[in-house]
């Protein structure tokens, strides 16, 4: 009786991926051979004391800093880098570092919003300008992200005029705006007061349950436990521990990762 073979489906392509990340401002080595990779839906939460390496690798991936070593892929196009005489290395196209940049939408400690621009106009001048969308379907999406981070009373303020909390949901919007393929969170509530975080975590938390790739810097231990699928713990440039948050935080394998999550 002939059975019919079963279809082998390859795994899907990561979202992003690193390969073997290196990289050093002077002396110091910043990151010591960092390998992962994130799926669609993947919610990557990555912690560590502070100089661990965690904001530079984050940076890495979409070419703020350019790694030393090793390889960066998004959506499994790996951007490509070549070693100058001087033995620094730059991006060898700067459209393929804008075009992919274009599919990372990134959200910064301190909001970054354009001071000079309404809260709308944040939103809508990377779409038009140089992603070339027409203005009216920039401003419906845009109008749609501010409904959905609860700012679309606020589309005619100013950044100045609002507080962290706010700027911080407004700059997530923003960042969404590009309709990226993978979210950046780089400490995202560590600039707030106290009483602000929550309303940015919400917002985050909202992604994450619509399946929002994401990665994620974070102070917040409880947070990171509840939204992520996999929890990477750096110390000193290395991945000391990895897995699902289960795993991180009740029964780490590494001593420091333990002390770490228990401090």
């Amino acid at each position: 009786m002939h059975h019919p073979t079963p279809a082998i489906h390859p795994p899907p392509t990561p979202i992003v991926a690193v390969e073997n990340l290196r990289k050093r401002f002077d002396s110091q080595v910043v990151l010591d051979g960092v390998s992962f990779a994130a799926s669609a839906g993947e919610v990557v939460s990555l912690i560590g004391a502070s100089g661990s390496g965690k904001s530079t690798l984050l940076r890495c991936l979409n070419l703020l800093e350019v790694p030393d070593d090793g390889r960066v892929l998004i959506a499994g196009e790996e951007i490509a880098l070549r070693t100058d005489k001087r033995g620094r290395r730059a991006p060898v196209d700067p459209r393929q570092v804008d075009r992919l940049r274009s599919r990372l939408g990134m959200v910064f400690q301190n909001f970054n919003l354009w001071p000079h621009m309404t809260v709308l106009e944040n939103l809508i001048e990377v779409p038009v300008r140089v992603l070339r969308q027409p203005r009216a379907e920039a401003v419906a999406l845009a109008e749609a992200l501010l409904e959905k981070v609860g700012m679309a009373d606020k589309r005619q303020a100013y950044p100045a005029f609002l507080s962290g909390g706010q700027q911080q949901r407004v700059a997530i919007a923003r960042a969404l705006a590009t309709r990226p393929a993978v979210m950046l969170f780089d400490e995202p509530t560590s600039a707030l007061d106290p009483e602000r975080v929550g309303e940015v975590l919400r917002v985050i938390r909202q992604l994450a349950e619509e399946g929002c790739t994401m990665l994620l810097v974070t102070h917040e231990m409880a947070f990171a436990r509840e939204v992520s699928s996999k929890v990477l713990f750096l110390h000193q440039g290395r991945i000391e521990e990895a897995g699902s948050p289960e795993q991180v935080f009740a029964a780490p394998r590494s001593e420091r990762c333990r002390q770490f999550v228990n401090a």
